[in-house]
């Protein structure tokens, strides 16, 4: 079975615009720092971004 590498990625959040860095593999929902919005909620694998993904970063 092949692994993928988690990386960081860059979110917006859709709701106040903040943008925060975020790890694509959460195991926890990761809420905005301004506002309280879900930001990315974890699925077991690669989470379920919920704002807008601006860049991935290695």
């Amino acid at each position: 079975m092949a692994q993928t590498r988690s990386k960081f990625v860059k979110v917006r959040c859709t709701k106040c615009k903040n943008e925060q860095i975020i790890f694509d593999t959460v195991s926890t929902v990761v809420s905005c720092l301004v506002c309280s919005k879900e930001l990315a909620l974890p699925t077991g694998g690669k989470a379920q971004v919920e704002g807008l993904v601006l860049e991935v970063l290695d």
